[in-house]
């Protein structure tokens, strides 16, 4: 039987960037916050050794243990899924922090068309644009650019994000709070070579921090030292925004949040007397696999895609999306990121070993609609960059396409080209189609018994196109930075689990202002629980052409804000 505990004000599911945005925020309003994480607790301090590529890049030491808990996948719903039995495609965080310890800090803010994408592409394009016949289904968000901007600029300030102005993104309310990151002989390169093709480069918005800064709650962020191990590891000089030293300490100091570790979630209680609220949770001790059942007057669900939509389903919470009859909202809209790019193969050697996470320069011009589509077979595009993030030896092996992946010559060949290639990508937008989408699956289960989630995912037409599109934008810089031989990147075929491709998984639990075909409103309130809230990637109507962190991170503080007004007034939230 499940020990009931005292009940408190607020409860987070996962104590990640978003759980420890709307922690810290509540804690600092006067609620009393718990925050249930499934892993253990860490910080700065254990990454004193952290250099280690084989513990942490090859062996995923940060990563989450699929022999406890995975998700099964398949294309298309006439294929048997399986389980992912090795980390692959993307990379699940654990442990306190969650992804948000070991991403690499690139901080864009997606473009005001996405948020708007479908009401602008019609109004642009005209309906047929919007190719519903061939299974898109593009929808606006419920919310605006500008209205979101607010909480935009707050992410922001709080990660000390360093930075320099898009011209070709949204209007901004404030500068960067710090000045971008040291531009490197080969961003100077890309520089010159997308600006002499007409292009508008900028350096990437970064949380790996230009110099110290001290961030509007009085946390301190330590300058970068650009020693290359930022994606896959935690920053031993506290360099690297991550939620262990910015909003989780920030909560702690307010002595109203607790943070219970090795707790993982696995029911959302719903009252038994009024359905339109949830009590609580119940989750078990990972250690003694004790359970007890935590009441809130409100719950947010702050974990990583998948999850927050598996607690809702097996909490039955909301009606399940069927891509038969396209009705139900939960699970559907499931959306990823194709990579179209090009590598080129130079004389001279570069410094490749050195580097940061977000070191890098990229440029907006193939970007949402800041270019025509009137006559491609797509919409949207992808942010085109290059980044110096620093190649480490064991999983750097960069080799011709034609030369063998064993043996002397590809041993000659990775030793010739390990700092004499360099790599153009546009990171493309994906859009939500009907065939894709998350659903429990009815034969696996995780370690507690619990349904694994089952993926059903396939790049679509759309997709291969804008990844060719993007790929030939991609040779061309390079040619135009003189490399030697430029090599495209191959046409893109069926998804695959395997290898990695990027940690931004968006969907399944999406925003909008129509409960038919949405899971959250525009505060992330559920529309079937009055005082339960759902934040993350897994808002996300459909995916963009940047790395999803500072827009989750956005999302996170407008949700804080719901949550406070909720405390206060109770009931369904309200635009403003």
């Amino acid at each position: 039987m499940a020990t009931e505990l005292d009940r408190v004000d607020v409860v987070t599911v996962g104590v990640g960037w978003t759980g420890g945005i709307v922690a810290a925020e509540a804690a600092k309003a006067g609620l009393q916050v718990v925050g249930l994480e499934r892993g253990r607790e860490r910080g700065t301090e254990d990454y004193q050794n952290i250099h280690d590529e084989y513990k942490y890049a090859i062996r995923y030491e940060l990563m989450q243990d699929v022999s406890k808990e995975t998700i099964t996948f398949r294309n298309t719903p006439d294929q048997q899924a399986l389980p992912m039995r090795q980390l692959g495609s993307f990379l699940l965080g654990e442990n306190l922090g969650g992804a948000g310890t070991h991403w690499n800090g690139q901080t864009w803010r997606f473009l005001p068309y996405d948020f708007e994408i479908r009401s602008m592409t019609e109004e642009k394009y005209g309906e047929e644009k919007l190719m519903e016949g061939d299974g898109y289904r593009l929808q606006d968000w419920g919310i605006t650019y500008d209205e979101l901007e607010p909480y935009f600029d707050k992410f922001e300030k709080t990660c000390g994000i360093s930075g320099e102005e898009n011209p070709l993104g949204g209007e901004r309310s404030d500068a960067y709070p710090t000045p971008p990151m040291i531009k490197t002989r080969i961003l100077e390169m890309f520089e010159e070579a997308s600006s002499g093709l007409g292009y508008s480069p900028i350096m990437m918005p970064s949380a790996n921090l230009s110099e110290q800064f001290e961030n509007p709650d009085g946390e301190t962020i330590a300058a970068c030292q650009y020693c290359a191990f930022c994606e896959r590891f935690g920053c031993e000089y506290g360099a690297k925004s991550s939620p262990e030293v910015t909003v989780i300490p920030t909560a702690r100091k307010t002595g109203n949040f607790e943070v219970r570790t090795h707790s993982n979630v696995v029911e959302i209680l719903t009252d038994e007397e009024d359905d339109s609220q949830v009590s609580g949770v119940r989750y078990v001790d990972t250690r003694t696999g004790e359970e007890f059942i935590q009441p809130a007057d409100v719950v947010v669900l702050n974990s990583y895609v998948f999850n927050n939509y598996k607690l809702l389903r097996v909490s039955d919470i909301g009606e399940q999306y069927d891509p038969e009859t396209e009705e139900g909202s939960l699970g559907r809209s499931y959306c990823y990121q194709i990579f179209g790019g090009a590598t080129g193969y130079f004389d001279e050697q570069f410094n490749t070993f050195m580097g940061a996470g977000a070191l890098g320069m990229a440029f907006d011009d193939f970007n949402g609609d800041n270019f025509d589509h009137e006559d491609l077979d797509f919409v949207h595009g992808g942010n085109m960059a290059i980044t110096q993030t620093g190649n480490r030896p064991i999983a750097t092996n960069p080799i011709r396409p034609d030369t063998p992946s064993w043996g002397s010559e590809f041993k000659k060949e990775s030793i010739e080209n390990y700092t004499r290639t360099l790599s153009v990508s546009g990171q493309g937008a994906t859009l939500p189609h009907k065939d894709n989408y998350l659903d429990l699956d009815e034969e696996y289960t995780d370690v507690y018994g619990v349904p694994l989630v089952q993926l059903t995912y396939n790049f679509k037409d759309q997709d291969r196109a804008r990844h060719k599109y993007l790929a030939e934008r991609s040779a061309e810089v390079l040619e135009e930075m003189g490399a030697s031989e430029v090599v495209q990147s191959s046409e893109l075929g069926d998804y695959s689990i395997v290898p990695y491709q990027s940690t931004h998984n968006t969907g399944g639990t999406i925003m909008g202002d129509d409960p038919e075909v949405s899971v959250v409103n525009n505060w992330l309130q559920h529309w079937d629980r009055d005082n339960l809230f759902v934040v993350g990637a897994g808002n996300f109507v459909h995916n963009g052409g940047y790395n999803p962190t500072a827009t989750v991170g956005a999302l996170a503080y407008r949700c804080a804000e719901g949550v406070i007004r909720f405390a206060e007034e109770g009931g369904r939230l309200e635009e403003e």
